[in-house]
């Protein structure tokens, strides 16, 4: 097997692990959870676009990981801002 194929099993392995994180999302049942699912999906769509960008050779998708990265992180911190005073139970 050579570096393009395993490199290509290693980003559908993290996208059916992204996709393990719907349910949560959908579901919940409070907004921390559904928070968690988000990083988790925004951190394998990360991982994803590294793995492609070695798979590829492509530098442009580094970029686009490091910007996706600084959004997921102002996304937290506007979460937490918001929701964070109360965190039971949201139904």
């Amino acid at each position: 097997m050579n570096l393009a194929a395993l490199l290509g099993w290693m980003a559908v392995g993290l996208l059916a692990a992204g996709l393990a994180a719907l349910p949560r999302l959908w579901r919940g049942p409070t907004r921390p959870d559904r928070l968690a699912a988000v990083q988790l999906m925004g951190t394998n769509a990360i991982a994803v676009l590294i793995v492609m960008s070695a798979m590829l050779r492509d530098p442009a998708l580094l970029n686009a990981a490091l910007v996706l990265a600084a959004l997921a992180a102002v996304g937290t911190l506007t979460f937490a801002a918001l929701f964070g005073k109360d965190d039971t139970d949201d139904r």
